[in-house]
């Protein structure tokens, strides 16, 4: 049973023959999509877009502010449109502030210091202007706050989480913030009840089949929150190998999914799930290069973690190494290949793909 439910994330995923028009559409329908590492997170939703999204293309959408990077969940970086910004922020910044609070305390942040430099940061902001962290930190330091490297995300973070900030357009290769309201002037907020079974029908149609336990660690929510999500969207039950896995009506079935994907660190497909029985990683699963590791970028064959693959530069080109979990069948190797010269497309250069030695102890 793993196998169906391994090819139903798959499609549910946009990671089959189904794919998002934009990038806004693949974040949109994932309700958000993990992505503290950037350009890692652009690969990502780029198998989720028909070939042909390059990177580049995507890096503009994101400069554009077709959709904007900020603490939603857990807290992590996500990818989230400017549409679902706010009603998203008012749901879960709550929570997300209680996780935080014991930090704050020990940095000595407390709610007066925050109004202070949430007021600095909206007066350095205004106008439409861009700011690097470094340049918000100065603005602070200079209103006496001071404001070292882990005060500063913190303060910032807050600002994020208070609907102040979010991200601007990269200078170079530098972030920026703005305004939210600058970057997204038509965000409406929504009923507490109203948004929680939205962010519930957006998690469960993008990533179920998926367990309570699934969407508590992927929104940062309650226990209570997720099953009232659930009963709100009339979600459908089916337990199997002992877990409950939960499901929308109207779900679209599997589709043909590509053999082999080279999924980017964080991806959805792994890092958006604590039960991890149907599709198993983790450091007794997977192994990279250096040892037993949590996360990776990982090769996936028939929905299940097959190995783990690095890349650099190399000459003008992109080097590939793929290290697998098992011997590759003749087929396995070529569906690899057509995973890597896709990746190649996405980058607009060459790939050159290498299979490292098999791990130790693979099978």
């Amino acid at each position: 049973m793993n196998q169906a439910i391994a090819a139903r994330r798959l499609h549910n995923q946009r990671l089959a023959a189904a794919k998002g028009r934009s990038p806004a559409a693949v974040v949109a329908w994932q309700g958000a999509v993990q992505a503290q590492e950037f350009g890692p997170a652009r690969w990502a939703l780029a198998l989720r877009l028909p070939d042909g999204w390059s990177d580049a293309r995507i890096a503009r959408a994101f400069d554009q502010g077709r959709i904007l990077r900020t603490h939603v969940l857990r807290p992590t970086w996500h990818f989230v449109t400017p549409a679902d910004i706010r009603w998203m922020l008012a749901l879960t910044a709550p929570r997300i502030h209680l996780r935080m609070a014991p930090y704050n305390r020990h940095l000595e942040l407390d709610a007066r210091l925050f109004t202070r430099a949430a007021g600095v940061i909206e007066r350095a902001l205004a106008g439409g202007r861009f700011l690097t962290r470094q340049e918000l930190r100065a603005a602070l330091e200079r209103a006496r706050i001071q404001a070292g490297s882990q005060r500063l995300a913190h303060i910032v973070m807050h600002a994020e989480l208070e609907q102040i900030v979010c991200s601007g357009p990269r200078r170079d290769r530098q972030f920026t913030y703005a305004l939210l309201a600058d970057r997204a002037p038509d965000a409406r907020p929504l009923p507490r009840d109203d948004a929680l079974a939205r962010l519930a029908k957006r998690y469960f149609q993008s990533h179920g089949p998926a367990t309570v336990r699934d969407f508590v660690w992927w929104s940062g929510l309650t226990t209570a929150d997720a099953k009232r999500g659930l009963d709100m969207n009339r979600a459908r039950a089916e337990t199997i190998d002992g877990l409950t896995y939960w499901t929308l009506y109207g779900t679209p079935g599997p589709g043909d999914a590509p053999a082999a994907h080279l999924l980017p660190i964080y991806d959805e497909y792994l890092v958006a799930y604590r039960d991890r029985a149907a599709v198993p990683h983790g450091p007794a699963v997977l192994r990279s290069f250096a040892g037993p590791v949590t996360f990776q970028h990982a090769l996936i064959a028939g929905g299940q973690v097959a190995g783990t693959w690095r890349s650099g530069d190399e000459r003008g080109a992109v080097a590939a190494e793929v290290l697998p979990l098992r011997r590759l069948t003749p087929a396995g190797r070529s569906a690899v290949e057509a995973a890597a010269l896709r990746y190649g497309r996405f980058l607009g250069v060459p790939v050159t793909l290498r299979f490292a030695r098999r791990a130790a102890g693979a099978v």
